[in-house]
């Protein structure tokens, strides 16, 4: 943590340092998400292992994963089948869009609100965050948030006979929504853009 100072190499007063330094009450907010993504790879290996072991014979991870996938429908299968494996991997796949969403809140987040990383050049450096702020950020998470919905939306019309119609139309009613927040985001993103640039320009 370096002493705030403005373009000029100064040192703020006190009162903008202070308010500046301030930022740093996020970090325990970012460590927290660290931990919550650790949950969800502890998650994702349970799942995987139980699929495995259900493809292997294993009564109690069959039973396992069917009790997750269907909540304990009257008409859940009794055996592995094609939609069993295909919901259970929608299910994988769930928690790995989840995870990325959480990378780039904690990464992103980071870098555009607390301190910046200086991963200029780093081979891994992720090509969205160089040129990260708080617009593409957001448009970033909107696109992120559909695809979890997407994924969620799917898993629902696979399993559609277990569901009232209701649930479903309020389910697509959703998804809908967050695509028009997002497309809105966008476009109002766009249009801050190139006022910007014209007001640069004259």
């Amino acid at each position: 943590m370096t002493e705030p100072q403005n373009n000029n190499g100064k040192r703020l007063s006190p009162i903008p340092a202070f308010i500046f330094m301030s930022r740093w009450l996020q970090l325990p907010l970012y460590l927290g998400l660290i931990l919550a993504q650790c949950v969800y790879v502890f998650h994702f290996w349970v799942e995987l292992k139980d699929l495995i072991g259900a493809v292997f014979g294993d009564a109690h991870s069959l039973e396992h994963i069917i009790s997750v996938t269907f909540h304990g429908s009257a008409t859940a299968p009794t055996k592995l089948t094609e939609t069993v494996i295909m919901l259970v991997v929608l299910g994988l796949i769930d928690v790995v869009m989840i995870s990325n969403l959480l990378i780039m809140v904690i990464v992103g987040g980071y870098e555009t609100f607390v301190s910046r990383m200086h991963l200029e050049g780093h081979p891994d450096q992720p090509e969205w965050l160089s040129h990260v702020n708080a617009s593409v950020l957001k448009t970033k998470l909107a696109m992120a948030i559909i695809g979890i919905s997407s994924i969620h939306l799917l898993k629902t019309f696979i399993n559609a006979k277990d569901y009232e119609p209701q649930v479903l139309i309020a389910q697509t009613v959703i998804h809908v929504v967050f695509l028009l927040s997002a497309m809105a985001i966008a476009y109002t993103d766009r249009i801050t853009t190139l006022t910007h640039n014209d007001s640069k320009h004259h």
